[in-house]
């Protein structure tokens, strides 16, 4: 039955079945539970006031609308959304046949009346299912009708090569190079937010689209309408959040490797980009540069004196990032105190360690505000108090060892339940404690995030990944997915983290093809685990770890040395257009990285196609993903002209062009007329 009696919200009960929808931003909210409706916002966390709502009660259905979105809800309960042109958006799957109580009680064998001329089964299969967890809870289902001719783009990061994630079946869990962010953009005119961060399943499959959480309380979603993505992702982040600005050191190169092992290591390398004259905007201390994980400082055996360090990078323009895992080590000096204060994330059965990597470690709880404020106050003390502004959040899924999930507790709740959340909290400590010393235009890289991350400033990369070809084109659609999914800023380790030989002239033709493709990506960073390795330096503390080998820009030799040094200098006179687009990203939600249907969603030749990319509305990008490969297809959308940046060649859209790709060049087009033409022409930047 309805209650009628809710102003502000439509309200539906049969039994202990509870169905709420709720105006939300330029959206509708959908909660359902067999229990009770919590206060969790989860990723909903602005506060947009809705459009116009209106409420209309039936016996048989009742309809909710906010803007251009409406539901309508019948009497057993089924939603179904529409925009204003009574288009059908998105319908949940029943497959049910009902007669009501008092056609039983009379032996009536017919349907319902109203039930007359509508597709009914007899399989009792509902839309919405709370089977008994014998653990926790509930293992919650919502299933939805599937079209056969939708294409869906967003989800997050997944290592896979398909940028549709139409017929896919996804983890909804973090692991080391996977990002759960549950939000999709259909080219059905929605978006739908899955509003629940507990560890699932969501399968686009072509007869069913079903979205599990394996243990919660009640099915939370959100869904909108739009005219194009663009409206979709400007909807979606209006009621998630958007990015803060990008400061300008961050549209720079970024340097790091496996990992600088001293002060003076580090400072040597900054010179020599310096004494080059390579413009590095950022330079990174990586991993085991303390004493013991969860100490939070330098080990000074290694890094003398930090704040001299920052003061001298400084004056050659270059900021300094350090990295800060979430571990806590048994032998760390923080350890007793932040157990005893149940700071720690705690484990439902057996040993209480949570990863195990050059130590025992237990993550801390970062959905515990106190733990926050802790963590933040060792930080701040011991790096940012010493000028130190950008940090490096690694391990943020968090790794467990294993990942089995049902082992792990934190204080919003079981880990089954609530786990998802952990990247984004994870990003907050440090946002929350920059933000009360006043800083503004906040960037920290981190290794996931969930819905809304975007707003703690978030730069999230692609994790421990391969180096191969077939790795570049899985980060590809990686990079393109995060932005739909409304995470604009992102990056990878340019050439993958795991292997490459530098001296290797198949890695070397790889790093070449990922430098030039990461120039137009949100950040441009250097990174990976280079061969050989070098010695550890000690046998504990900072000295523990071994090193890569180097992977700076003069690296791996002069040819490819060449090549790195041009595309860092179009990077460079690009910095203003780059500028443009995180603006554009701060104001609206949109992602600098685009794939052809987002910015050209009405070009029905160009929609599909998923090899190339728009770097903002005026460069098109057509990155080289195999060996040896030395010309490429690529679409011009219809409604532009182009310029190919190499030969200044124009041409109309509307058409496919074969373009060489010798080594040194990515195929690049500028739309003609727009401001960012006057960095090309020909190979003027070279």
């Amino acid at each position: 039955m309805f209650n009628t009696q809710t102003k502000d919200y439509l309200e539906w009960q049969y039994d202990d079945q509870k169905l709420r929808i709720i105006p939300w931003g330029s959206g509708l909210r959908v909660q359902a539970t067999r229990t009770l409706f919590n206060n969790e916002n989860w990723a909903l966390t602005q506060n947009v006031q809705p459009n116009k709502v209106t409420l209309k009660y039936g016996k048989s259905e009742s309809t909710i609308t906010n803007g251009d979105i409406k539901a309508t809800v019948d009497q057993y309960g089924k939603v179904t959304f529409y925009n204003t042109a009574g288009d059908k958006l998105v319908e949940e799957y029943w497959r049910v046949r009902k007669r009501s109580k008092k056609a039983q009680s009379e032996g009536d064998l017919t349907i319902d009346q109203n039930m007359v001329n509508q597709f009914v089964s007899a399989l009792k299969i509902e839309g919405r299912t709370f089977t008994p967890n014998m653990a926790g809870d509930y293992c919650a289902v919502a299933r939805f009708e599937s079209a056969s001719d939708e294409h869906i783009y967003g989800m997050g990061q997944y290592q896979q090569k398909d940028v549709d994630m139409k017929y896919c079946t996804l983890e909804l869990a973090h692991r080391n190079s996977q990002a759960s962010v549950p939000f999709a953009i259909s080219s059905k005119k929605y978006g739908f937010l899955w509003n629940n961060p507990a560890i699932g399943q969501v399968s686009f499959s072509k007869n069913v689209t079903e979205w599990t959480a394996n243990d919660t309380k009640l099915i939370d979603y959100w869904v909108c309408t739009g005219e194009s993505p663009k409206q979709i992702t400007e909807r979606y982040t209006e009621v998630t959040g958007r990015p803060p600005m990008m400061p300008k050191y961050g549209l720079g190169l970024w340097q790091s490797k496996l990992r600088y092992q001293t002060q003076d290591e580090l400072l040597k390398i900054a010179h020599e980009y310096y004494d080059r004259k390579l413009p590095l905007s950022v330079i990174v201390i990586d991993y085991f540069h303390w004493p013991h994980q969860g100490d939070f400082r330098f080990d000074k055996r290694y890094w003398p004196n930090p704040r001299a360090m920052v003061e001298e990078l400084n004056k050659m323009g270059i900021k300094l990032m350090v990295s800060v895992w979430p571990t806590i080590d048994e032998k760390s000096e923080n350890y007793d105190e932040m157990l005893t204060k149940g700071l720690l994330i705690q484990s439902d059965r057996g040993s209480r360690i949570s990863m195990k990597f050059q130590g025992n470690t237990i993550f801390y709880d970062a959905t515990n505000p106190d733990a926050r404020a802790f963590v933040w106050n060792k930080v701040r003390q011991n790096y940012y108090d010493k000028g130190i502004e950008v940090f490096w959040l690694d391990e943020a899924e968090p790794e467990y060892s294993p990942y089995d999930f049902d082992l792990y507790r934190l204080y919003k709740g079981r880990n089954m339940q609530v786990g998802n959340i952990y990247p984004e909290m994870f990003a907050r400590t440090f946002y929350d404690g920059m933000k009360a010393e006043g800083q503004n235009n906040i960037v920290n890289l981190v290794r996931s995030a969930w819905a809304g991350s975007q707003k703690y400033g978030s730069l999230v990369w692609s994790g421990d990944i391969d180096s191969s070809f077939r790795s570049l084109q899985n980060q590809y659609q990686a990079g393109l997915n995060m932005g739909m999914a409304g995470i604009p800023w992102w990056t990878t380790d340019i050439g993958g983290f795991h292997g490459g030989l530098v001296t290797d002239e198949r890695f070397r033709e790889l790093l070449v093809r990922w430098f030039e493709y990461a120039t137009f990506c949100p950040v441009l960073r250097m990174h990976g685990d280079r061969e050989p390795h070098t010695s550890p330096l000690g046998n504990d503390g900072g000295g523990s770890v071994k090193s890569g080998a180097g992977n700076e820009l003069w690296s791996y030799g002069d040819k490819v040395y060449d090549i790195l040094k041009t595309f860092l200098g179009l990077r460079t006179k690009m910095a203003p257009y780059i500028e443009s687009l995180y603006e554009e990203a701060h104001k609206t939600g949109h992602p600098l990285m685009r794939t052809m249907y987002y910015e050209f969603p009405k070009d029905k030749d160009g929609q599909i196609i998923y090899d190339q990319h728009m770097f903002g509305h005026d460069l098109l990008v057509a990155p080289i993903f195999e060996y040896g490969q030395r010309q490429r297809n690529v679409y011009l959308p219809a409604s532009e002209k182009w310029m190919n940046v190499y030969t200044g060649k124009q041409y109309n859209g509307g058409q496919h062009v074969q373009v060489e790709a010798p080594l040194e060049e990515i195929p690049t087009f500028v739309r003609i007329g727009s401001k960012v033409e006057k960095v090309f022409g020909g190979k003027q930047y070279v």
